[in-house]
């Protein structure tokens, strides 16, 4: 049997589980790692300038492929540096495997030079954690790791290698399993057979129904057979922010995106439903508002691979536990199977429900945004990069309007497309996540859709995307402001702008951008918008930092009203602001 050392037997058992590719950012803790990354030529490595961006990189590196995302990180600040990251992918349910050095063995607990707790710091937001003990568990552990992050409900698993664990000296001997079983852990691999017929027979009788489908659509990959059912049920479908392209963005069937910053047609429709067919979605409070006025004669069909995400927040009324892709094509068997038939007229009458409203408020019909004024408006910026970019686009954000206004004016049509952060809400997170899809789909267009705000964060990586030929295009929608912090404070708080304004603090982004070799365009006014991102995105080989002046005034519309809001609303999903001056 062939004979390794820690370091070897940690580059060896990546190989072997498939890894192609590590985001990460070397230390003193990791070296002996490091050595054996230039030792081998398997697995390939990407240098970021922050901790934080090997995490957002391997994480949208993960979101875009459907593989387990992988960094390495020293210990101490770099092991906390990564922290960020990690509640990034927790929170939406993303694949990863964290790998930190840490101080050796004998010096755990001494507050050596550089040290920290990376098991105990990152347990509330990670799947599992590991310590190795013992050289020769490297890849029994390393299987354990993938296998974990990648099964049942997907998150980040943590790694913490004491540098000694990795020594180049110190051989043993190397097997790297062909499976992993685990006593405790048994994730479910098909739905209740039961609770699948009854959900069918419930949606088929249903007068007013609805799918809800979210990120975990995506992660099951169940797109195919959760369009398919739509079809055959000719049922409306909204999606969460994290499940848009799960359901095609451009089909007539598709309500828009729901919830806090949703389409009027999908809230409206959720909030009248009947019967709510939610797959793959956990009711966060961004979707509910308040979840004693949500969607009140509704019967709830719920199915999800995590059982403690069903009846968290909103009970069901038909639980399902399952893998979305296994449950959707048995519901596709049974609606064969069964001889019940659709009440196609009251079916009709919802549908002209839906329409009259979508063409009432549908943003998409009649966008909610003037263009009279010499301003040029976010939301049109986004539509000419849909128009641009033909839809085709991998499109990262970072967060705040800008993320809102991607998600609601580029309409995705295919799953993995749109990568942003859902759950934690990651300023910083657009551009190093646009260099883990870059690398990972070296031919594809991504453009990473940002403020001025998020994009300074983590600019440094313009450096990682000059050493890695990393041609993303950063489209920085410039309000100079802190754009939803300033909306709230208009909203909420008299127009008093605490601390959300830059003055004119802020850097000549095209300077900065050519600074690190890449190309720098300002557009400014609306007629020359399309024919410069035109121009952008002829440039194939190029980063390009577009920055784009925009209205500084604009508020991201439609919006929820919450609970005890002055004007009277009982924060249910009808109840919305639709412009400064209009609501439901």
């Amino acid at each position: 049997m062939e004979q390794l050392s820690g370091g070897d037997m940690l580059l060896r058992a990546l190989a072997d589980e498939g890894v192609e590719c590590i985001f990460g950012y070397p230390g003193g803790a990791a070296l002996h790692i490091y050595d054996a990354i230039f030792r081998q030529d398997r697995v390939h490595h990407v240098l970021v300038r922050h901790e934080q961006a090997a995490t957002h990189a391997a994480d949208a590196y993960s979101r875009s492929t459907g593989r387990t995302g992988t960094c390495l990180v020293t210990s101490g600040p770099g092991a906390t540096n990564a922290i960020t990251g990690i509640a990034t992918a927790y929170l939406d349910s993303i694949p990863m495997v964290v790998i930190s050095g840490q101080v050796v063995s004998d010096r755990i607990g001494e507050d050596a030079f550089q040290e920290t707790d990376m098991v105990g710091i990152s347990r509330p937001i990670v799947k599992h954690s590991y310590l190795v003990k013992d050289p020769a568990q490297i890849p029994a552990i390393i299987k354990k790791a993938y296998y974990l992050a990648a099964s049942g409900r997907p998150g980040p698993v943590v790694v913490d290698i004491p540098k000694d664990m990795t020594a180049p000296d110190v051989l043993f001997d190397y097997h790297y399993p062909e499976t992993v079983r685990l006593r405790s852990y048994n994730p479910a691999i098909r739905g209740h057979a039961g609770q699948i017929k009854k959900a069918m027979q419930l949606m088929l009788a249903a007068k007013r129904p609805i799918i809800y489908a979210g990120g975990g659509v995506i992660q099951g990959n169940a797109s195919a057979p959760l369009t398919a059912l739509a079809k055959k049920l000719n049922v409306p479908v909204t999606n969460t922010l994290m499940g848009l392209g799960a359901y095609p963005g451009d089909d007539k069937q598709f309500l828009g995106m729901l919830g806090m910053h949703g389409m009027v047609e999908a809230n409206f429709a959720m909030h009248n439903a009947d019967v709510i067919f939610a797959i793959g979605a956990r009711f966060d409070d961004r979707v509910t508002n308040a979840t004693d006025k949500f969607c009140p004669d509704a019967k709830i069909v719920h199915v999800d691979i995590d059982p403690a995400s069903i009846s968290k927040t909103v009970r069901a009324d038909v639980p399902i536990v399952g893998p979305v892709d296994s449950v959707l094509n048995d519901m596709l068997q049974i609606f064969d199977e069964l001889k019940q038939t659709m009440d196609t007229e009251a079916l009709s009458q919802w549908w002209a429900q839906i329409n009259e409203w979508r063409a009432k408020h549908g943003i998409l019909v009649k966008p909610r945004y003037e263009t009279t004024s010499e301003a040029l408006k976010p939301q049109e910026v986004i539509s000419t990069l849909y128009e641009v970019t033909k839809g085709e686009a991998y499109i990262t954000s970072d967060v705040g309007q800008h993320q809102m206004f991607a998600a609601q004016y580029y309409p995705f049509k295919y799953p993995r497309r749109w990568i942003n952060s859902g759950g934690l809400g990651t300023m910083g997170f657009g551009l190093p996540a646009a260099m883990g899809v870059q690398y990972a789909h070296r031919d594809a267009v991504v453009a990473c859709v940002t403020g001025e705000g998020s994009i300074q964060m983590c600019i440094q990586e313009l450096s990682t995307c000059t050493q890695y030929h990393l041609p993303v295009k950063i489209i920085c929608l410039n309000n100079q402001a802190l754009g939803m912090v300033k909306q709230w404070q208009d909203m909420n708080y008299g127009g008093r702008h605490s601390e959300s304004l830059y003055e004119e603090s802020l850097p000549d982004f095209i300077k900065l951008a050519e600074s690190y070799g890449h190309v720098g365009v300002r557009i400014s006014k609306r007629e020359e918008l399309k024919e410069k991102l035109t121009e952008v995105f002829a440039m194939k080989d190029r980063v390009v930092f577009v920055d784009i002046q925009v209205d500084p005034q604009e508020h991201v519309y439609p919006m929820l009203i919450p609970p005890n809001d002055p004007s009277g609303a009982n924060g249910s999903m009808r109840d919305m602001f639709l412009s400064k001056m209009e609501r439901t």
